[in-house]
């Protein structure tokens, strides 16, 4: 949020300012890494290079650079920063969690050029209110509260200037750190993977796009209890502004102070929406971010934003998940496994050794979803998957190149989980599935 900010930052727009401060940034970097590795020579040692790329300062110059740009290259390490949040040490994953809530924000004179240049001659004259200090700022655009003389209050989203533009280049370098960093096992395919964040972000920066499918989940949830969506302002918005209903709330972290029972009514009530999106809407909102969450605590009601990485799900994706839960739930190996080989967790050509570990993981899942009460804070059973995890990793495992639905399907079942954790409740999981998978 912007509160931890003194005061704004220029977004670098132009593909060369951009490339500049990645290359500031790599050079920094390689600089310390050199410096060290004289150091361990000196005292006898082989140089211990991922070690050396992987320390506080480094990943710290990483983390500033990132959010001073904002654009795809901050957005690429906000979601390596969740999803592997539980696996970096405590240090560091502190470092690249500044990411996620911490954006530096455009200067009032570099927003007022923007909107000047998206809304007619004029348009202040319309408002009787337009704070120009972000109530919030991340990676594509920032927030601003404003209120017409017609007593609309509002919510404007404003896009970075050039952040379109420069998206190609800025997943191309951070492919290049991300290769330079020797965590990729060999033989990784990241090329994919590289595509398809291109791809996604290419999405993100198209606000009609998203309003689109604001209004789409706003229809979906009509009539639903719990939930609060803002409505979209037509009138005020372009292809880089998005204007919408404010919305008063309170960040969904802060639900961890409230009583167990509103904790467990709020995630409850996620779990529920993110299986309706599976097998009901085939409609997800894929980003788990927790500041697309936000929570009235007079209400209780989930106030849901940001719809930018909203996207269809697939009906063979859909029925696929459908078959592995219900052959998990009721402990049937053989099924799970065609199941996973369906989806794509496993594959043919894998060898033996490390299908065997994977769906091995897989089972270690099920054991825990098939309690009557799946408690999120049991960190013994994030450990034992991490370990897990850590044994296929270091006996040399691959992954295959995974659909790209099933990615985001698990990024946000992962993001509920650990939401889940945060709030520290215990939920009857199971039975939810299986409302869901009886229907």
């Amino acid at each position: 949020m912007t509160g931890q900010r003194n005061k704004g930052l220029a977004v670098p727009a132009t593909r060369l300012a951009r490339l500049g401060r990645l290359g500031t940034m790599t050079a920094g970097i390689a600089g310390n890494m050199a410096l060290g590795g004289v150091a361990q020579l000196g005292r006898g040692q082989r140089p211990d290079w991922r070690g050396l790329l992987l320390t506080p300062s480094n990943i710290s110059r990483v983390a500033d650079q990132l959010s001073k740009m904002r654009g795809a290259a901050m957005k690429i390490g906000q979601l390596a920063s969740m999803d592997t949040g539980d696996f970096l040490p405590p240090e560091l994953a502190q470092i690249m969690a500044r990411l996620r809530d911490d954006a530096n924000f455009m200067p009032p004179a570099q927003l007022k050029k923007v909107l000047a240049s998206e809304w007619p001659t004029g348009w202040l004259q319309q408002f009787s209110r337009f704070d120009v200090r972000p109530i919030a700022a991340a990676s594509i655009g920032q927030v601003h509260r404003a209120r017409l003389h017609d007593g609309r209050d509002m919510a404007i989203k404003v896009q970075y200037p050039g952040v379109a533009r420069s998206i190609d280049s800025d997943v191309a370098n951070v492919g290049a750190l991300i290769r330079m960093s020797g965590m990729l096992p060999k033989g990784f395919a990241l090329e994919p993977y590289l595509a398809e964040a291109t791809r996604q972000l290419h999405e993100e920066t198209d606000y009609a796009r998203e309003a689109a499918y604001l209004r789409r989940f706003t229809r979906l949830l009509a009539g639903t209890d719990g939930f609060v969506l803002p409505a979209v302002h037509s009138d005020w918005c372009t292809g880089r502004i998005l204007a919408m209903d404010f919305i008063e709330g309170r960040p969904i972290e802060e639900a961890a102070s409230q009583p167990l029972e509103t904790r467990e009514a709020i995630m409850g009530r996620l779990i529920d929406l993110t299986l309706k999106e599976l097998f009901k809407f085939k409609l997800m909102q894929s980003d788990p971010n927790f500041a697309n969450y936000r929570f009235d605590p007079a209400t209780g009601n989930i106030i849901l934003l940001d719809f930018g990485a909203a996207r269809d799900i697939g009906n063979e994706i859909s029925r696929c998940y459908r078959s592995l839960l219900v052959s998990g739930l009721r402990g049937d190996v053989a099924r799970v496994e065609h199941a996973a080989l369906s989806i794509g967790f496993i594959s043919e050509n894998m060898e033996n050794q490390h299908r065997r570990q994977v769906l091995e993981l897989i089972h270690m899942a099920f054991d825990a979803l098939r309690a009557p009460v799946f408690d999120f804070n049991d960190t013994t059973f994030s450990h034992r998957m991490q370990k897990a995890g850590e044994a296929l990793a270091q006996d040399g495992f691959v992954p295959p190149v995974l659909p790209m639905d099933l990615l985001y399907l698990q990024r946000k079942f992962a993001g509920m989980f650990l939401l889940g954790a945060r709030l520290k409740v215990r939920l009857p999981v199971a039975d939810m599935l299986r409302a869901y998978l009886a229907a």
